[in-house]
């Protein structure tokens, strides 16, 4: 094969892969970004009004969507609740069986958890505060609203103290991204 011949059939080559590349992107990213408890996640998100994609993006960067996660500070299931928590949010919601062996249950986990992320947007009317509550607390994010070093006007922070909440806060906007663009729940 002569040079002209071989360099045609490498660019036909990477041209094809490109090709195959690009129609297959979603399928790629979905493997990446798989979308389980979708019917969970779509009841609970439609009954409290928020965004699908949010909530698998929680889900996706507390628990990469494990149903049996525990983390080094207590929280459970697939959206890392606190037992704390959860009792106040069953408290909250007349839940009066309420265990908390009951956070390793998807539907309970995902329920209690899109309620919160809907309590905390109602208290702080901003994406960026309840997603830094939801990780770091909501009485840090009080605290930091009402502190001049962190907010101006007591409504926005221009810094997120702990470095994890600020992280957290880019990654999980960053992951709603991607849910959009391979589901668009």
């Amino acid at each position: 094969m002569n040079k002209r011949k071989s360099r045609r059939l490498i660019i036909f080559i990477i041209l094809l892969t490109i090709v195959i590349v690009g129609f297959n992107i979603k399928n790629i990213g979905r493997i990446i970004y798989p979308l389980n408890y979708k019917d969970y996640i779509l009841i609970y998100s439609d009954k409290y009004n928020i965004d699908p994609n949010l909530i698998a993006s929680i889900i996706d960067v507390e628990s990469n969507f494990n149903e049996e996660a525990v983390s080094p500070k207590g929280a459970i299931g697939l959206m890392q609740i606190l037992p704390e928590t959860a009792k106040w949010i069953a408290e909250q919601n007349d839940m009066k069986e309420y265990e908390d062996w009951m956070l390793y249950k998807p539907d309970i986990n995902i329920k209690m958890g899109v309620w919160y992320v809907d309590n905390l947007l109602m208290q702080f009317k901003d994406l960026d505060l309840a997603l830094a509550a939801y990780n770091g607390g909501s009485g840090n994010v009080t605290k930091w609203l009402q502190d001049k070093k962190y907010s101006e006007d007591g409504k926005e922070l221009k810094d997120i103290p702990f470095k994890e909440t600020k992280d957290y806060v880019k990654k999980v906007k960053f992951k709603k991204k991607i849910y959009k663009f391979l589901y668009d729940l």
